[in-house]
């Protein structure tokens, strides 16, 4: 098991931006994972997957709400996964949750992932 954790949440006004950050413990890890991503949640509704990337080769995927808006990315010497969110709408408004998958479902299957984190809150108003 891997141990994720979110931050770089907060509250932001309409049109503006955040990045979150996951730092992924290596301890418990018994190999690197393919792909980690983002998914996010409201209460009452489904799992949201957003951002996925392929850790060793950088290769991203996005879900359409978020395309062009949000951007993935890792810094694999720290452990680090991040969302740069620009142009952040109320409808944004959600708990992030990082995720790490070895069978790459981030986008398609977010409710049933290997690992995620306890998840950083993010609110926007307008």
């Amino acid at each position: 098991q891997a141990r994720l954790v979110e931050s770089g949440g907060g509250s932001v006004q309409a049109g503006g931006s955040l990045r979150l950050s996951c730092e992924a413990s290596l301890s418990t890890a018994t190999h690197t994972p393919d792909c980690m991503g983002w998914f996010r949640q409201v209460p009452e509704k489904e799992r949201e997957g957003l951002a996925m990337i392929y850790v060793r080769n950088g290769n991203d995927y996005y879900a359409d709400s978020v395309k062009g808006r949000f951007t993935i990315s890792r810094d694999n010497a720290k452990n680090t996964l991040y969302l740069r969110m620009n142009k952040l709408e109320p409808e944004d408004t959600a708990t992030y949750y990082c995720a790490a998958d070895q069978r790459c479902r981030i986008l398609y299957a977010p409710a049933v992932l290997d690992e995620w984190g306890q998840g950083t809150l993010v609110t926007v108003s307008s």
